[in-house]
């Protein structure tokens, strides 16, 4: 190949990408020369990429003299494969070179998302040895060359969104190893599906808008029995679908809309297949039992009757600006309603003036319903958002599809950013007539298959419209012709009395309003009075701290509703929790919160900032620990590696925040929620105890206090379950479940381990009778402990949930243990509850998840609580009847 000044410029980009063409081409018998402006380009490009050429590659002179490789032999190199993958998404102009046929080792090649042009070479053919051959979006044209039938090692073709002509070849059928097949967009011809019978290995099938027209009886498809995805859409296949198809094992989407099929759909299908669609055929019948499944993505609109044809409502032209959340005015002073809904692909989206859009890869109709019979200018507003203007892959991005008013085509292959000039974000704007002659208008954004699909992101195509207005070219009436002339009495006496109406109306609003801002004003005012205003946050500053409480910021969900992150125009990084509506922790328990944490400071606890009492819900304002929860740290996936010292150090904190709760705090407080998900941890791994939504203070004086029984199931104690008793002690035994749960490195209950593992009090007592309590220690911590602190921390465990609380320490004697301040000389027994269920089989356990987080509230009247059988990973068991 010689380099004349004349064509270089356009081979140049070939050889800088394929490099092995310069060993491939004969050398050229005349001198060669090159544009010296092309030898500094060439220069410059190998100083950016930080190469070097060989030695025997004159880049410095004339570049089409030496050779631009090294002393590797590439050809005889049974270790080199050589393939072209780099290519795809360039701007690669011009014909495929014949040359590329001279890579005859070639295994894989990529030429998709380039501004190509022209046939592709016959000479493909002689690359016998592909493997993967990627042609999409690539703007060749003319027919399939018959030398493909060589490639008969191809596992994969991809010639979609291209200007192919003619049928789709019968030797594909020859291609027996092809597995992912896909092709689409051909201009012209009548193709068959004889060929697919033989392709059995095939798992993906794509022949989308191939203008096929053929009976789906024609192939066997229970010989391709590991399809995964079949799209046969946008074609003119006929007769019934054939139930072999919806019974392939590992099929899992069928796409067939858009073709002329016919007769009632199969009784069965596979599990498998959970995406169909079906739309705009001519199928009849009624729809069989799997199509009500609930995993099932169906789509197979039941026709247009349900959009009500022929129904003179006259509910005026509508105006819609699509995608907005908000109405906007135009610069011709058209109002445009919202249409923000995101729909799913088999949604409908119906509103007031009866306009539906349907949002799918395929299709986007938009239904004007009850308007007046005439002559109609539709305005449709476009702008491309999704391809950026730079010269990157990102911008090789085309989006293609046909525009149809009233079921007329208006547009074909219309490309929003080729209207608009080669640019996005730049508005396009199309008008037309249309007649409306039985109450109904259609405007339908008909996606075919072309374009790419995957550029920038998996799956920005098909349809996209930015606005849309319809105006009547004439004066509408409230009905079909002629309006009649009618007294003006009645009018008169409607507005007369619409008048009166809409006065007491807003009498009566404005008196709900007044008395809903006293209420409003009272509970302010109380928590003022309770809490300081200097504590008081206004829920504007709280909105901008979470972004107006972005879904992004949410940290998770406590006893109230959910928790934000946010940070104050100071700098500190806040917890927001917000009471749920829902919730059964109402404002009472909300002011029994702000009261609780702003009377007791210690390390172990965490520190409230605040609230907000402006706001509906209200808002507690907490300081934000970046480590989040214990469970999260023991059983999820934040990352941590809790050594045992630390966990040690862990589960002390806990003690000495539960310790001062009782016993040192002005006021004693039990939590009644103490579980892992409750404990947070900061920076340093120091324990917080939060979540007082469930706390409640006492009188000192008082033994026990009955109450509704509020906690979660897997921490409470049997005293608290069965009877409703509430001391200090129902803290103590959760704590000793926190406790297990922290030496382990596991929930109290997880029924994924054997059934001796399963709940872990049974685990540990096994163990502890036999002299191997240290047999529950987390493996991950691989004997990187102390065991005789690890085994003193688990008899304080095993003390803490003893069946009765009077067999349990104080939390100070506990931190005491720990510390070893003071001697363990209690002898540690198996409590009651374990024995019954064991010597029961555990047959009366109420199969409940108790490692949940959920916080649940039990009924008042204990009376309908049945004689409770504790699980050993439970401390109390409610009555499944309730």
């Amino acid at each position: 190949m010689g380099c004349r000044s004349s064509n270089c410029h356009g081979q140049l980009v070939w050889l800088l990408l394929l490099g092995y063409a310069w060993v491939a081409v004969a050398q050229t018998q005349q001198a060669p020369r090159t544009d010296p402006l092309e030898v500094a380009a060439l220069n410059t490009i190998m100083e950016i990429w930080g190469l070097q050429a060989s030695p025997r590659w004159n880049i410095s002179g004339e570049p089409c003299s030496g050779i631009a490789v090294d002393n590797t032999d590439v050809d005889n190199d049974p270790n080199i494969k050589l393939g072209i993958k780099n290519l795809r998404q360039n701007y690669l102009t011009g014909p495929l070179p014949s040359f590329i046929g001279k890579f005859t080792a070639l295994q894989y090649l990529s030429l998709a998302h380039n501004p190509l042009s022209g046939p592709l070479p016959k000479e493909l053919g002689n690359l016998t040895n592909l493997l993967s051959l990627y042609l999409g979006s690539s703007g060749f044209s003319g027919p399939f060359p018959s030398t493909f039938s060589k490639l008969t090692n191809l596992r994969i073709l991809w010639a979609p969104d291209n200007d192919f002509t003619g049928k789709i070849p019968d030797y594909l059928g020859s291609l027996t190893k092809l597995e992912d097949l896909r092709i689409g967009d051909l201009l012209n011809g009548s193709s068959s599906l004889d060929f697919i019978s033989n392709l059995t290995s095939l798992n993906v099938l794509i022949l989308r808008n191939c203008r096929i027209s053929d009976n789906l009886a024609t192939v066997n498809f229970s010989k391709l029995g590991g399809l995964t995805l079949l799209d046969l859409s946008f074609n003119n296949i006929t007769g019934q679908i054939p139930e072999s198809i919806l019974n392939l094992q590992n099929l899992g989407f069928l796409f067939l809309g858009n073709n002329s099929l016919s007769g009632s759909l199969p009784d069965a299908k596979s599990p498998s297949l959970n995406n169909l669609d079906l739309s705009y055929n001519q199928l009849t019948g009624s729809f069989p039992s799997w199509a009500t499944e609930n995993n099932l993505q169906f789509i197979l609109p039941s026709g247009l009757n349900c959009l009500q044809q022929d129904t003179p409502c006259f509910h005026g032209s509508p105006e819609l600006d699509c995608g907005s959340n908000r109405s906007m005015r135009g610069s011709d002073n058209t109002m445009y309603e919202t249409d923000p809904t995101n729909l799913g692909a088999a949604s409908y989206y119906v509103t007031e003036l009866f306009q539906t859009a349907r949002m799918s890869p395929s299709s986007l109709r938009y239904y004007g319903i009850g308007l007046e019979n005439g002559n109609y200018t539709v305005d449709l507003q476009f702008a491309e958002f999704s391809f950026p203007d730079s010269q990157t892959w990102q911008s090789r991005g085309r989006r293609v599809f046909d525009i149809y008013v009233q079921g007329d085509l208006k547009e074909k292959n219309f490309n929003i950013r080729q209207t608009a000039g080669g640019k996005s974000f730049t508005a396009v704007y199309k008008k037309y007539n249309a007649t409306v002659s039985k109450n109904f208008l259609e405007i339908h954004l008909f996606w075919a298959g072309k374009g790419t699909c995957c550029v920038p992101a998996q799956g920005y195509y098909g349809p996209t419209i930015s606005a849309l207005s319809v105006t009547p070219n004439f004066t509408p009436t409230v009905r079909n012709g002629v309006p009649k002339k009618k007294s003006k009495a009645g009018a008169i006496t409607g507005i007369v009395i619409g008048s009166f109406l809409f006065g007491l109306a807003a009498l009566a609003g404005i008196f709900i309003l007044v008395q809903k801002r006293r209420r409003a004003a009272l509970q302010r005012e109380e928590l003022y009075n309770m809490v300081g205003r200097p504590n008081v946050f206004s829920n504007a500053e709280l909105k901008l701290a979470t972004d107006n409480f972005s879904h992004q910021n949410i940290l998770g969900e406590g006893g109230y509703g959910l928790v934000y992150k946010g940070k104050l125009s100071d700098g500190r990084v806040i917890a927001v929790k917000q009471l749920s509506q829902t919730s059964h922790q109402g404002k009472s328990q909300f002011v029994t919160e702000v009261a609780t944490v702003s009377a007791v400071q210690h390390r172990n606890l965490v520190k409230m900032y605040g609230c907000c009492i402006d706001s509906s819900p209200p808002l507690l304002v907490y300081e934000y620990l970046e480590n989040r929860s214990l469970d999260r740290a023991l059983f999820g996936d934040s990352g941590l590696s809790l050594n045992w010292s630390t966990r040690f150090e862990i589960i002390v904190g806990i003690a000495r925040g539960l310790a001062y709760l009782h016993e040192e705090s002005s006021v004693r407080i039990v939590h009644r929620d103490i579980k892992a998900s409750n404990i947070l941890l900061d920076t340093d791994l120091t324990p917080k105890i939060s979540d007082f939504g469930l706390a409640k203070l006492y009188d000192e004086k008082k033994t026990h206090v009955s109450t509704k029984i509020a906690g979660t199931l897997g921490y409470l104690a049997p005293e608290y379950a069965m009877k409703g008793h509430l001391t200090e002690k129902v803290d103590v035994f959760a704590f000793g479940v926190v406790v297990l749960e922290t030496v382990a490195g596991r929930s109290n209950t997880d029924n994924s381990l054997e059934e001796d593992k399963m709940f872990l009090f049974e685990w540990a007592w096994e163990l502890y009778e036999k002299g191997q309590a240290l047999g529950i220690v987390d493996p991950r911590l691989e004997e990187e402990f102390e065991s005789e602190e690890a085994l003193r921390v688990i008899k304080v465990a095993l003390l803490c949930t003893q069946g009765s609380p009077h067999q349990r320490p104080t939390m100070s004697t506990v931190v005491a243990m720990l510390t070893r301040d003071f001697e363990m000389t209690q002898v540690v027994t198996k409590p009651r509850y374990i024995t019954e269920w064991q010597l029961r089989g555990g047959n009366s356990y109420v199969t409940t998840d108790y490692s949940s987080d959920t916080t649940l509230e039990f009924s008042e009247q204990r009376d309908a609580i049945a004689p409770l059988t504790p699980s050993p990973a439970v401390t109390g068991v409610i009555d499944g009847g309730r």
